[in-house]
């Protein structure tokens, strides 16, 4: 929408100082889009400059002249879930309206409380109306579970579906949420992997999901090679279009099955790096990791869930007495964080571990 309103009209040259000072003045209207005609910058105010301010004005800018001029309207800033609902609820289911939401592409995932199941169409649709790139939402209808780590979802708004592309750190990945594990939390963790991975390094991914570990090191390392494993042949598949999308077809290689049974088999001892992304029962999978990794060593990435009153260092000693077992050691843990929480009072952390 246009409105008219005082113009203070600048030579372009002078357009980036006189914006500074009509601001310091408080004579700026925000609400409106500054715009350009062939020779001049079209300045919005909010009122007549006082004399003293067009004094001021009129000593830094040499040309300048005030009239009145048609300006676009600038788009009001998007609402909250909770403000677009808030003549809908009343204040206590207000105030328990899920805080965070997971975007995977133009998917957004919530978590509805059971308070509020009567209402998750309406809070779908708040969720569109305030987050434009999203096209569908998706409720948890279920925890993670299997061996595929996949959770059962209730569309409650916009397209019904389950498949999307998501973009992170120049990558595309094709999800498909119903069928693949796939977390855009860990998408820092996915970078700082992959930032460690040295060149003409050998990777394991041996739980790669769809690739956010597999394919980004590959796009970041030219003279790499990573074995993208998992069990479940539909993050494979995913898996398999994500390599050929993003052009690392020649250096990471999706491979369906075991991550045991390869570890003891087609991987013993090709690894500089493994990254056992499975928080649930990494440390289950220790053998396969030692198994992997070269005979002169190399760093292992695990991933686990703490709950208190469990501890970082209570699950380093675990790590460590599981290295132990299988014949290797770890020599130090090169870094150690909680990533992110999952659940009141637990959460997933890592620890990067250099084993010889």
């Amino acid at each position: 929408m246009s409105k008219t309103a005082l113009c203070l009209k600048v030579p372009k040259n002078q357009g980036e100082k006189t914006i500074a000072l009509v601001g310091k003045l408080g004579l700026l209207d925000k609400t409106l889009r500054i715009h350009r005609e062939e020779t001049t910058l079209c300045i919005p105010l909010i009122q007549q400059p006082k004399e003293i301010e067009y004094r001021e004005l009129k000593n830094q800018v040499n040309e300048l002249q005030i009239t009145v001029s048609a300006f676009v309207e600038k788009m009001s800033p998007p609402k909250t879930v909770m403000q677009v609902l808030e003549n809908h609820l009343p204040p206590h289911l207000l105030a328990v309206l899920p805080q965070a939401l997971d975007v995977i592409g133009d998917i957004a995932i919530v978590e509805i409380p059971p308070e509020l199941e009567p209402y998750q169409n309406l809070i779908g649709e708040a969720i569109l109306k305030t987050h434009k790139n999203v096209k569908t939402v998706l409720a948890k209808a279920s925890a993670i579970t299997g061996t595929y780590r996949t959770r059962e979802y209730i569309h409650i708004a916009g397209e019904n579906k389950t498949r999307t592309i998501h973009r992170e750190f120049g990558c595309q990945y094709y999800v498909d949420v119903a069928k693949a594990y796939f977390s855009p939390r860990l998408s820092h963790e996915h970078d700082r992997v992959a930032s460690l991975v040295k060149s003409g390094e050998t990777v394991v991914d041996l739980f790669a999901g769809v690739g956010p570990f597999s394919v980004l090191i590959g796009k970041k390392n030219q003279s790499v090679k990573v074995y993208a494993v998992d069990l479940n042949p539909d993050a494979v598949e995913l898996l398999a279009m994500n390599v050929r999308v993003n052009r690392v077809d020649n250096r990471v290689f999706p491979m369906l099955g075991d991550a045991r049974q390869f570890a003891a088999t087609k991987l013993k001892g090709l690894a500089d790096r493994v990254i056992m992304n499975l928080p649930e029962k990494a440390l289950d999978f220790t053998d396969a990791a030692c198994q992997t990794i070269k005979p002169q060593g190399g760093s292992v990435h695990f991933y686990a869930f703490i709950r208190s009153p469990d501890s970082i260092d209570s699950l380093k000693e675990r790590c460590s007495d599981a290295v132990e077992q299988n014949s290797r050691k770890i020599i130090t843990f090169q870094y150690e964080k909680s990533i992110r929480e999952t659940a009141p009072y637990e959460s997933q952390v890592v620890l990067d571990a250099v084993i010889k």
